[in-house]
């Protein structure tokens, strides 16, 4: 079902759509139902997922949790978005967002923390993961509990106590690991995990930052630490074992690395020009 988004909704709030990463435009649409009311909003960015995204769909409807799920799909060639459709013909929960280009990481979580916030009934936690598998969704319970505690970021750490990687190449781990000293000098928020995307957010936390947040690609993952940190708001790491995709193809591109890479550096000179 396609629900039409109209110019002075309460659905779909103007102010916050106005600032999302395409143009605003308020006759698109997004699929699903958008009046649901959940407890855990989980954030699925994807492009070029075919070969993933029902299994996985499938597997965290089978966690009995009350979720929407929020696939924001980059206009996949694969045809992601008509496997996402025919998975929301078995699950109400299901919403669905097709933007017109590849437009980055960063931007997608923004937009999907965006949609959720402006729903009639926003979720109480919002998680994001990759829809690639490298991230198990049996382990969202274990991310959702210190939240529910009163803990605003919960992240699944692979380099904490008990955490691992799996079927990494050597430059991609050399890559992660450098990308998180620098970040922890940066930052120094007192944690080993700097760039894990498997993440659970308050909503209160969400709503404090999400004016703030403007990154593209990957930086993402540091951009929300950071920002929770300068809040002094509450941060913990869980550990996880992250696999390294066994279907489809990798999307992070050398570009996005060096760009990754390039935005750790830039902030870490402002910093240190600001002080």
């Amino acid at each position: 079902m396609s629900i039409q988004v109209p110019p002075d909704t309460s659905v779909l709030n103007k102010r916050l759509l106005g600032n999302m990463s395409f143009e605003a435009d308020l006759s698109k649409s997004i699929e699903g139902n958008l009046g649901i009311n959940s407890e855990i909003g989980i954030i699925l960015p994807t492009y070029c997922e075919a070969q993933n995204i029902e299994k996985l769909i499938d597997e965290i409807e089978n966690l009995n949790l009350s979720t929407s799920i929020l696939v924001i799909d980059d206009s996949s060639p694969d045809g992601t978005t008509n496997i996402v459709k025919k998975c929301q013909e078995k699950h109400d929960d299901i919403l669905l967002f097709v933007r017109p280009k590849k437009s980055g990481l960063g931007t997608a979580i923004t937009d999907g923390f965006r949609i959720f916030l402006s729903l009639k009934k926003p979720p109480k936690y919002i998680i994001t993961m990759d829809a690639d598998y490298s991230h198990n969704p049996k382990e969202i319970p274990k991310l959702i509990a210190p939240v529910q505690r009163g803990f605003d970021l919960v992240i699944g750490s692979r380099y904490c106590k008990g955490g691992s990687t799996r079927d990494w190449s050597i430059v991609r781990l050399i890559i992660s690991k450098v990308a998180n000293f620098i970040a922890s000098c940066m930052i120094g928020a007192k944690i080993c995990d700097y760039t894990s995307g498997l993440r659970c957010y308050s909503v209160s936390l969400v709503q404090s930052i999400i004016g703030d947040l403007h990154s593209a690609t990957y930086e993402i993952q540091i951009e929300t630490i950071r920002q929770a940190h300068l809040s002094k708001l509450r941060i913990r790491e869980i550990p996880i074992t992250f696999v390294n995709r066994k279907r489809g193809k990798s999307k992070l591109s050398l570009n996005e690395i060096k760009q990754f890479i390039s935005h750790i550096f830039l902030k870490q000179f402002l910093e240190k020009n600001r002080n």
